[in-house]
């Protein structure tokens, strides 16, 4: 019978994945406030930060599961791949928005992140959702 290699889930991976949730979350919320028509919005772009985002909320979901219950390779590969895309992700986003748009939203994004709550990186995660209890 072949036995399949343990998995070790990193020590600091919910460390690593609660402010790059944050971080997001803030991104959003100030894109919210911004005076931008939906054409001036890269759309495929913030797409892919939509979905990284959720990859990460999947992951926080994943960590409060019984680690038998999942394919730990599988999600490990893939919520470390979206940790390692997200810097140049959000990069490329924010070199598409116009030049105006530039220094309002990197105020309002600061402004907002400083006063998230840590619990806030559960928005939107099953059973943790700080919106729903």
């Amino acid at each position: 019978m072949a036995r399949r290699s343990a998995v070790e889930v990193p020590a600091d991976l919910r460390a690593r994945l609660e402010p790059a949730r944050l971080d997001l979350l803030a991104l959003f919320r100030a894109l919210d406030r911004l005076d931008l028509a939906p054409a001036e919005i890269p759309q495929r772009l913030i797409r892919q930060l939509f979905e990284l985002d959720a990859d990460l909320a999947e992951a926080l979901w994943a960590l409060d599961q019984p680690l038998a219950a999942l394919d730990l390779k599988l999600m490990l590969r893939d919520t470390l791949a979206a940790l390692e895309q997200l810097p140049e992700a959000s990069a490329r986003f924010r070199k598409n928005l116009p030049r105006r748009a530039h220094p309002a939203l990197t105020g309002l994004e600061r402004t907002i992140r400083h006063n998230l709550p840590p619990v806030e990186a559960y928005n939107m995660v099953p059973g943790r959702d700080p919106q729903t209890g």
